[in-house]
């Protein structure tokens, strides 16, 4: 039995917490966070000890640790568990500054302990099987992908301001999907930036409306799609085509009935948002991660999966405030 250490009992704290205790191989033995009421309520949901980080990274009964602390704890709580020797599961991204990813991953090496970013994305079973349609073949070689991902309304505004921006906080996820299907990393970024949705969030310095194109060394493309505000739901849909065809995941919704009337097709609402959305994703994440550490082998996406996607997302960035492609080489 693995068990496992929680650091942080926010919202994404309480869904890998389930994700554990789902798990016949593992068990959630101890959770920390600063707000002491919090780790307690989450500890008496699923029967395990509030601990502090420092008792979590050097106990004897836990294997392995999920950092699900705020982005700027990353890297040192990274480092801390290597050290210790703790397998690591952590969200995105490792830091927001690529020197800093580079240093906690050398740390993380130097250990030679396992190490997992949060790309939950790819586990979705729809994505999975999109992922499964291409690596058979069925679509031909991959020529173009179309991602698009909207949020229904823009974050709050303390998260804004400490969360990296859009490039680096909700498009990063966008750019390991890239990856994780279009076979081959890309070497060009440009980006489109805009606040459309509200002043605020430029007033602070950052985006609410992105669009960006990837190229590829053959000269494949990917398009990615963004927004803050979506009306009708929580969008995200891919497609990605290729010599033979195309592959496509739609959006999903809780029920899948469709009413037809003389007045036209009445289907349900989507998801409200990536908690509802990507359930089985981050069930089936923890399951990957879990499954890795009993057989030893190296869990996907990786620590150079996490600082590619963030390479990425720099380059986005670059690309908006110079207003031209930026070549990804020129960063790395």
């Amino acid at each position: 039995m693995i068990g496992f250490g929680l650091l942080g009992a926010g919202r994404i704290g309480k869904v890998h917490a389930r994700a554990v205790s789902g798990q016949t191989q593992a068990r959630l033995v101890a959770v920390a966070d600063a707000l002491p009421a919090a780790a307690a309520s989450l500890a008496a949901d699923h029967g395990c000890q509030v601990r502090s980080v420092d008792h979590i990274l050097t106990a004897t009964d836990i294997d392995a640790v999920i950092i699900a602390t705020p982005t700027d704890t990353h890297a040192d709580l990274i480092e801390r568990a290597a050290r210790a020797g703790k397998a690591i599961f952590c969200e995105k991204p490792i830091d927001l500054s690529i020197p800093r990813v580079e240093a906690c991953l050398a740390a993380v090496e130097a250990a030679v302990v396992p190490f997992m970013v949060g790309f939950n994305r790819r586990f979705d079973p729809s994505f999975q099987a999109l992922r499964r349609a291409i690596d058979a073949g069925r679509i031909g070689s991959v020529e173009m992908v179309t991602i698009t991902s909207r949020d229904p309304h823009p974050p709050p505004a303390d998260f804004i301001a400490h969360s990296g921006g859009i490039f680096r906080d909700m498009t990063i996820h966008d750019l390991d999907m890239a990856r994780f299907v279009l076979g081959e990393d890309p070497v060009s970024v440009m980006a489109q930036a805009s606040v459309l949705v509200d002043p605020a969030i430029g007033a602070l310095g950052d985006y609410d409306s992105v669009s960006v194109l990837l190229r590829t060394p053959s000269g494949r493309h990917a398009m990615i799609s963004n927004s803050r505000r979506s009306a009708y739901g929580y969008d995200q849909r891919v497609e990605v085509h290729g010599s033979l065809g195309s592959v496509a995941v739609e959006n999903q919704r809780p029920v899948t009935v469709e009413v037809a009337t003389a007045d036209g097709f009445i289907r349900p609402p989507l998801y409200d948002f990536f908690m509802t959305r990507y359930v089985d994703a981050y069930a089936a994440e923890i399951a990957h991660f879990v499954e890795c550490l009993a057989k030893g082998t190296p869990p996907r996406p990786g620590g150079r999966d996490g600082r590619a996607a963030l390479v990425l997302a720099e380059a986005a960035v670059r690309s908006v405030v110079e207003g031209r492609p930026i070549d990804v080489s020129d960063l790395l």
